[in-house]
């Protein structure tokens, strides 16, 4: 498999996969996105691959989140056409029949945040950190984030979390139960990944895939939440406080919210 931003291995049945735009701090532009969607064909239908560990390029970041630049030139269709189209490549990795490890080293924000919450599990760094920071560039989570963090948190957790746009340390993160593990280093949590997907693997693969399928399923009544989390994130980029929140951010300066 050969891409532009992702760097791929094989190493005894397990497909390390880590998301390659260093200079951009990993951040989801639909070229990521797409070839994400190539990757997880990939996967499906290789039967050499039987799990894969998600990560980042570099120590800074797992996936500091989408590319605002990107998203600010969107309008109110085009940016619930983009948040249908990543909820569904992030409930494909969600509902993969093999087993989807997220190694989160640094900044794990936004898109980068969901992407981890769409793995099966998710083993942090000291360093990583998380958040849904949405709020502050006057728009919310499109992908899935209003739906996956309530299940992995709780829902005041949650709503804390996605009103304040706060961003909470490994720690953190694994107290409230966001993560399952954390590591002192990249490496560590790399090898703790591929020790945890070996004891996984050595169990009946049909088993596995209908234990994922089964979990998933009690989640099945949610799917709602999704279409009305698309279109409020499509309404929201139509406002003023959007185009206000992302220049901001490009300008690196405070938003001026007007509520309109």
């Amino acid at each position: 498999m050969s891409y532009q931003h992702l760097q791929t291995s094989l190493s005894s049945h397990i497909l390390t996969v880590s998301i390659s735009r260093a200079a951009a701090m990993n951040a989801l532009n639909q070229e990521v996105m797409a070839e994400l969607r190539q990757l997880l064909q990939a996967v499906i239908t290789d039967t050499e691959i039987r799990a894969v560990i998600m990560t980042g390029e570099g120590e800074k970041a797992f996936v500091a989140g989408a590319d605002i630049k990107e998203l600010s030139a969107l309008n109110a269709l085009q940016a619930q056409a983009l948040a249908e189209a990543g909820q569904q490549l992030f409930m494909a990795i969600e509902n993969l029949p093999k087993p989807v490890v997220a190694v989160v080293n640094g900044f794990a924000l936004g898109g980068g945040c969901e992407l981890a919450m769409a793995c099966h599990m998710r083993i942090a760094t000291q360093t990583a950190r998380f958040g849904q920071p949405e709020v502050s560039l006057g728009i919310i989570p499109g992908y899935g984030g209003t739906q996956r963090l309530p299940q992995l948190v709780g829902r005041g957790k949650a709503l804390e979390l996605l009103l304040t746009g706060d961003t909470i340390t490994a720690a953190q993160a694994l107290q409230i139960g966001l993560v399952n593990h954390v590591a002192d280093s990249k490496t560590e949590a790399l090898e703790l990944a591929a020790a945890m997907l070996q004891r996984i693997l050595q169990k009946g693969p049909v088993a596995v895939a209908h234990v994922i399928k089964s979990v998933n399923a009690g989640y099945a009544f949610e799917t709602a939440g999704y279409a009305t989390e698309a279109e409020s994130f499509g309404a929201c980029a139509g406002t003023a406080d959007f185009k206000e929140g992302t220049s901001a951010f490009i300008e690196k300066r405070p938003a001026q919210f007007s509520g309109k």
